[in-house]
């Protein structure tokens, strides 16, 4: 069985963090397996999270599947009154393999305080072809 490893963190509006993920052969891979966000409290919150391979000139709560940048996206929402509106997250990931490293971005639509995210990531060994695809396919997309 391959190795799960996990990151978790915190984003707020217009951050972006980074992943390290890439390595000097890009033989090890990895695919999203888990990816779930949580408010911090109870508060009036909408966030848009989302995982992206390439690093991003700017922050968005507009979620596009088109974009083949895109790894997964998560909307959460939540109210003070979660009694009446508790907390929503709507949450979709790709079954990418990737090698190289990964950039989360938190953009809100109103009132929002950070967000916590916690993403599982499956290892895959690469034979020396997929890796190199892998590597050319994330140069294309950085143009």
């Amino acid at each position: 069985m391959n190795r799960i490893i996990s990151y978790r963190g915190k984003i707020g509006d217009g951050e972006q963090d980074t992943i390290p993920l890439h390595t000097n052969d890009g033989k090890t891979g990895y695919k999203i397996v888990k990816f779930q966000c949580m408010l911090t409290g109870f508060e009036n919150a909408e966030m848009v999270v989302k995982i992206y391979k390439v690093k991003q000139a700017a922050t968005s709560h507009t979620v596009d599947f088109e974009d083949v940048t895109l790894l997964a996206a998560a909307l959460v929402s939540g109210s003070a009154s979660a009694e009446i509106y508790p907390e929503d997250q709507t949450i979709i990931f790709d079954n990418q393999i990737f090698n190289q490293d990964i950039y989360i971005t938190g953009d809100k639509n109103s009132t929002a305080n950070d967000v916590n995210y916690y993403i599982e990531l499956e290892q895959v060994k690469l034979t020396e072809d997929q890796a190199l695809v892998a590597i050319v396919k994330n140069l294309r997309n950085e143009q």
